[in-house]
């Protein structure tokens, strides 16, 4: 039997869903599975055929219009004409690597630099997040002597050999590093514990005193700290500076993977880390920061870096480039020109009200909670037990589609809805999910 993924797997196109097909999107899957393999997944049971998108809507090949609630890939909206212009500017001009002097790496970065807290002077550039949680675990291993690296038990951090190895949710098929620990998810609605801080900042010092005890000296803790992957955990706000605290007691670093709360998109502050008054020793980024062109990027405090810099080059052919650096700048100058990390505050709390408004109707909403436009919607078979309801919440996802909306699932049970709309979500669309939410419930009889 196949392994399965708890990340790729759970909301995917399977070939047993391909006799319910109509004609040409079931060629489409046909050839897409023949030239590319079966390593890629698709969404859906029935896939969605995108053409064109605008802001936070999509449209597909045959012309219906659906609202994303799920990319943050276009962070600042699908198609963003700030975006379309600087890199078509800078692609008029000039696109090369690093290693000439230019100065749009060095404008994005005073720029970036100066949303971060003081202690973080430095920035390099990747592609992929991947690419900057690999770079993040060889500056943790350079500065602390030590391999150690503890994760949530359903994170994910990329794909690379290091970060697949510290990425649980990639699924039985990937192992761990040997040097990984796991620690269960600060999941508020369902550790009952009086304080969860002390509770989270416990199991760290126990899967530090687990390495000690086979010989594997503690690197550091690397985390989203809205713990995404783990289901949407974002409160109570301040839960992760206990645990910090004991990362730095045991000689490791702190990596915040910004990658999804990053960039003004929990509303409340710039960056995710920042709802726990915490200041990361690492910070790396992705998606968010080009709108759909592929940048990355590691920020640091300088003397953690130095370890590793000072004593290897480090080179990324399209790390950094001035075309990426330019999408990049245009995501920063649009997030703060539009206001959108108020935007994101005001719009999520609002779309938060009215989903957690939603469990007065419907007894399988067991937990709504988020922060800004990052919404975790949680359904549970009875809210007494808790017990989740992974069938459930994948016939609501494919009821949503058939609605016109597109999102997905998340948490280690596959049962919690992950909001997270494009930033261009507005107050008028919250009708629309709302609304193709609460018809799904009631058409599925929940």
């Amino acid at each position: 039997m196949a392994t399965r993924s708890t990340i790729m797997d759970t909301n995917s196109f399977r070939a047993e869903d391909a006799e319910g097909l109509d004609a040409a999107t079931r060629q489409l899957t046909e050839k897409r599975s023949h030239i590319l393999g079966e390593s890629y997944r698709l969404f859906y049971r029935k896939p969605v055929h995108l053409v064109r998108g605008e802001g936070q809507y999509l449209w597909d090949a045959a012309g219906n219009k659906y609202l994303d609630v799920y990319n943050n890939v276009a962070s600042i909206g699908h198609c963003h004409p700030a975006v379309i212009d600087a890199v078509t500017q800078q692609m008029k001009m000039l696109n090369t690597h690093t290693r000439y002097l230019h100065e749009r790496i060095l404008d994005y970065s005073e720029a970036l630099l100066a949303t971060t807290p003081e202690a973080i002077d430095r920035a390099m550039y990747m592609c992929t997040g991947s690419e900057a949680n690999d770079l993040a675990i060889r500056v943790a291993r350079a500065f602390s002597g030590g391999t150690g690296i503890i994760v949530s038990q359903e994170a994910y951090h990329g794909t690379s050999d290091l970060t697949s190895g510290a990425s649980p949710a990639l699924g039985s098929g990937q192992p761990l590093a040997a040097t990984t620990r796991l620690v269960p998810p600060p999941d508020a609605y369902r550790v009952a514990a009086p304080d969860l801080s002390e509770w989270f900042a416990s199991e760290i010092q126990k899967q530090i005193n687990d390495m000690h005890a086979h010989g594997i000296k503690f690197a550091g803790f690397l985390a989203d700290s809205i713990f995404s992957s783990d289901g949407v955990l974002p409160n109570p706000r301040g839960f992760l500076q206990k645990a910090v605290d004991v990362v730095h007691a045991n000689g490791g670093i702190f990596i915040a993977d910004e990658v999804q709360p990053g960039f003004a998109r929990t509303g409340d502050t710039f960056w995710g880390f920042a709802r726990h008054g915490v200041v990361p020793d690492v910070i790396t980024t992705g998606k968010p920061m080009g709108n759909g062109i592929p940048v990355s990027g590691l920020l640091a405090k300088s003397h953690v870096l130095a370890a590793f810099s000072d004593a290897i080059p480090y080179f990324n052919t399209f790390g950094g480039n001035p075309v990426a650096m330019a999408a990049a700048q245009a995501v920063l100058s649009v997030i703060k020109e539009e206001g959108l990390q108020e935007h994101s505050r005001v719009v999520g709390a609002q779309l938060l009200a009215e989903l957690q408004a939603l469990m007065s109707r419907h007894e399988c909403i067991g937990d709504v909670r988020g922060a800004g436009l990052f919404i975790g919607f949680e359904l549970v078979q009875d809210r007494a037990s808790k017990t989740p309801d992974k069938a459930l919440a994948l016939d609501v996802i494919e009821k949503l589609r058939e609605h016109h909306v597109l999102t997905s699932v998340a948490g280690p049970y596959g049962n919690v809805l992950k909001l997270r709309p494009p930033l261009a979500f507005q107050l008028s669309d919250i009708d629309w999910l709302v609304g193709a939410l609460d018809k799904s419930l009631t058409e599925l009889g929940r």
